[in-house]
């Protein structure tokens, strides 16, 4: 593996004259740029060639498609962060929790080998390989990739985030600064419209909606201006849906909580975010949250109280 930094991607991530990376994480980011962009190529030899769709039964009322690709992608990241970095544990969408592991260690990556699946097997080109590195908790690290268009949202904790689109240089990432919700835009699932949804826009009164898969670049979309809100009510996302985009988008000045407006603990047992997402542009959040809560009482959403082992 000792190669495995020596990735075309190395673009000068560390040269922006306004940001010195920690040296601790350094090798971490380029580890984890590196493992997304092999995995994306993977991904898109799979998205060209075919491929067969499978169900993944979540519990006896949900279940989601998934594809050799996730399956081959994960174990890419896997397989290169364990050869890297064989001290922290690791928890993918696609391979079994090593809960015990997981629990104990203080660093543990968390793995959406290919986030918006759905969005993958519908051709539509929105999705994106997530890695994200926590801390005690904490995510202080995140990688997106959308292998389409090659666009990289990449941030480490206290260092700003940076979108890298192609082969141009990387540009640093700030969230909008709009408080009124008539003047904003909410991002929006392409695939999981609610009736729900429709009330919640009515109820803000939002200027526009744009709708795209893949919950780290609905994010990014908020990280680079192009959305306000994400408000995401489904109780069925789990801990790598929301690790690397929850750190891109802080350090990018917004913020990402449950839909109660409560931090989400990745130290936790139990990796589903029961709570859904609410992400924000940080200076609407408290307020948006608060205009929220009339819905969610409608709505007969509570909030769900999680052990914390």
């Amino acid at each position: 593996m000792e190669n495995l930094l020596k990735s075309k991607l190395r673009f000068s991530v560390f040269c922006q004259s306004d940001v010195k990376f920690e040296a601790m994480l350094e090798k971490e980011l380029e580890t984890a740029i590196h493992l997304a962009q092999k995995a994306s190529e993977t991904i898109l030899d799979i998205y060209e060639k075919g491929f067969e769709i499978e169900t993944k039964f979540v519990n006896e009322y949900y279940s989601e498609p998934v594809t050799i690709a996730d399956k081959t992608s994960s174990r890419i990241i896997v397989e290169g962060l364990a050869a890297v970095f064989p001290d922290d544990a690791i928890l993918s969408e696609e391979e079994p929790d090593d809960t015990e592991r997981r629990l104990r260690k203080s660093r543990v990556w968390i793995i959406d080998p290919l986030d918006g699946t759905k969005g993958f097997t519908e051709k539509q080109g929105d999705f994106a390989v997530q890695i994200g590195l926590c801390e005690s908790g904490e995510p202080i690290l995140g990688v997106v990739l959308q292998p389409i268009g090659s666009n990289l949202y990449y941030a480490v904790k206290n260092k700003g985030t940076f979108l890298k689109k192609g082969d141009l240089e990387p540009a640093k990432l700030y969230v909008s600064d709009k408080n009124k919700f008539e003047e904003m835009t909410l991002a929006v699932s392409r695939s999981h419209r609610s009736k729900n949804m429709n009330l919640l826009f009515e109820h803000f009164g939002f200027q526009d909606e744009f709708r795209h898969g893949s919950v780290g670049l609905k994010v990014g979309l908020l990280a680079q201006k192009a959305a306000d809100l994400y408000i995401h009510l489904s109780p069925h996302t789990k801990f790598w849906d929301t690790a690397a985009p929850q750190i891109i988008l802080e350090e990018a000045g917004g913020k990402l909580t449950d839909i109660f407006g409560e931090k989400i603990q990745y130290g936790l047992k139990d990796v589903r975010n029961h709570n859904g997402i609410f992400s924000s542009n940080g200076i609407s959040h408290e307020i948006a949250v608060e205009h929220l809560r009339p819905l969610l009482v409608d709505f007969g959403r509570h909030k769900v109280l999680k052990a914390r082992h």
